[in-house]
């Protein structure tokens, strides 16, 4: 898979100007949990669940792959999230681990080797959900990539943590286009995101668009710029502060790759 690339400023349309942009996350939201871990804040309580939203399915996935069946992996992982955002579980989680993705593999493991017959013991749905589970997507997506082949259950947690990140970046990027009605365009235009310039049709496509050919080559060149502006901004969301982004990036890339 290509890396990602390119883009266009949110909220502004292809022909808009390219000024520079200020960084949007100071603070990022795994970092936000880590400073305020020990002291009960609410900030730090809704950043770490909505980073559980956005990661329950790599999660989840990786607790079929370990053999479970659809109902269990979805009460193990429920009950994951549940201990997960009780006030006191985070206090071992250290900063210098940096990535929000091995930390929660890691916990998951612990839970995993040491909860599961208290949660199986326990009675299916009575317990509080914390985090809405779309299973039957899940299990859509799940089926999709493990029928292609053997794939380890840390290799597929990987892999769709990348894919993750992905989608909530093109999810973002076609937010971006929105306020001005212009979500057809960029429905037409996101094909050209990892293109090669060359494949890039410009007569036909500036046609389609309405717009001349030279405009619509900026147009692409700016939604690859955005492209990669909201890819690192999804990474950063998911790290330590300090942390290296261009390294989990690499190691993001490598994994899509095979």
């Amino acid at each position: 898979m290509s890396a990602p690339s390119h883009t266009a400023t949110p909220g502004t349309t292809s022909t808009g100007s390219d000024a520079p942009r200020q960084p949007v996350f100071v603070t990022t939201h795994w970092s936000l949990v880590l400073s305020a871990r020990d002291k009960n804040s609410p900030q730090s309580a809704d950043a770490l669940e909505k980073l559980c939203r956005a990661y329950w399915y790599p999660l989840y996935a990786y607790v079929r792959r370990t053999g479970q069946s659809k109902e269990n992996a979805e009460d193990l992982t429920q009950a994951f999230f549940a201990r997960l955002l009780e006030k006191n579980f985070l206090e071992a989680a250290e900063p210098e681990r940096g990535r929000f993705r091995s930390f929660l593999l890691i916990a998951l493991k612990r839970f995993l080797a040491n909860e599961w017959d208290r949660v199986r013991a326990q009675k299916r749905g009575g317990g509080q959900t914390h985090v809405p589970l779309d299973t039957e997507l899940a299990e859509r997506k799940f089926k999709a990539e493990t029928t292609a082949g053997e794939i380890s259950p840390d290799r597929l947690y990987d892999r769709r943590w990348a894919l993750t990140l992905l989608e909530q970046t093109m999810a973002r990027l076609r937010a971006e286009f929105e306020p001005a009605g212009k979500t057809g365009e960029f429905d037409r235009l996101k094909t050209f995101l990892t293109a090669d310039k060359r494949e890039i049709p410009c007569p036909a496509v500036a046609v389609e668009l309405g717009m001349s050919e030279s405009t619509l080559r900026v147009a692409v060149h700016r939604l690859r710029k955005r492209y990669r502006e909201l890819f690192r901004e999804e990474i950063a969301h998911t790290l330590a502060e300090g942390e290296d982004i261009d390294e989990e990036l690499r190691h993001l890339l490598t994994v899509l790759s095979k």
